[in-house]
């Protein structure tokens, strides 16, 4: 099939790879970039580093290079602890894929009294991390390391593709993704083009985040995990 890829760099990059090697021909189209903001923190009390994305991990390798010895990291799903072991972190410990299993995992694996909780995450983050574990006892600091800044048109080479009907399907991994995708398509009127391009999404949530394209059809991947997404690629 011919897919957009809707990430932005460097994951999309790396999932056409993934496309390629299963047959699939991708278009790379990103609908945002990825911008680090400097932060800072303190090691002294942590009890764990929180990871809802690669970006976030991504982010604190370029600002602060080598990670800090013996803090254990919780991260959001596979992708994003693959990223954190890559980038250094020795104690890496991944959840289902989105911030309420996250929430769980923390829950089960750290006692609320142990130590501060550092999340590191973009500008726009999905869910209220934060304030879950407030709301269960732990002291959590969330620290904006990244912005995800939205392209203000539809990238050429998706105008191009839509406007051939050359595509087969559009990957989305988040809501605000879908509703840019949404958004800049119907800008560049591109609408009735789209309705004819399956969207796969990560999650429902994503798939509701598509309402401005009611006619697109959508297939929901089992679990928020990029595996079970391309799963829905299979024959």
């Amino acid at each position: 099939m011919r897919l957009l890829i809707t990430r932005p760099e460097p994951d999309a990059a790396l999932l056409a790879d993934e496309l390629r090697a299963r047959g699939h021909e991708p278009v790379i189209a990103p609908l945002m970039a990825i911008a680090p903001r400097p932060f800072a923190f303190e090691t002294e009390g942590l009890a764990g580093v929180l990871f809802t994305s690669a970006n976030g991990v991504r982010a604190f390798a370029e600002m602060i290079g080598t990670p800090p010895r013996g803090i254990p990291v919780y991260a959001v799903g596979p992708a994003s602890a693959e990223a954190a072991r890559a980038a250094g972190w020795g104690d890496v410990t991944p959840a289902g894929g989105d911030v309420h299993s996250l929430a769980a995992l923390v829950a089960d694996r750290v006692a609320p009294g142990a130590g501060r909780l550092l999340h590191l995450s973009g500008k726009a983050a999905a869910g209220d991390l934060a304030g879950d574990l407030s709301a269960r006892g732990y002291d959590v600091a969330r620290v904006i390391a990244y912005e995800a800044q939205a392209a203000d048109a539809l990238p050429e080479q998706a105008v191009e593709a839509l406007s051939a009907n050359r595509l087969d399907g559009v990957l989305l991994f988040s809501p605000r993704t879908a509703r840019l995708y949404a958004e800049l398509v119907a800008a560049a009127g591109l609408s009735d083009a789209a309705g004819s391009v399956t969207a796969y999404c990560l999650s429902q949530a994503v798939a509701d985040a598509l309402g401005g394209l009611p006619r697109t059809p959508k297939k929901v991947a089992s679990a928020p995990e990029t595996g079970q997404l391309l799963a829905l690629l299979s024959p």
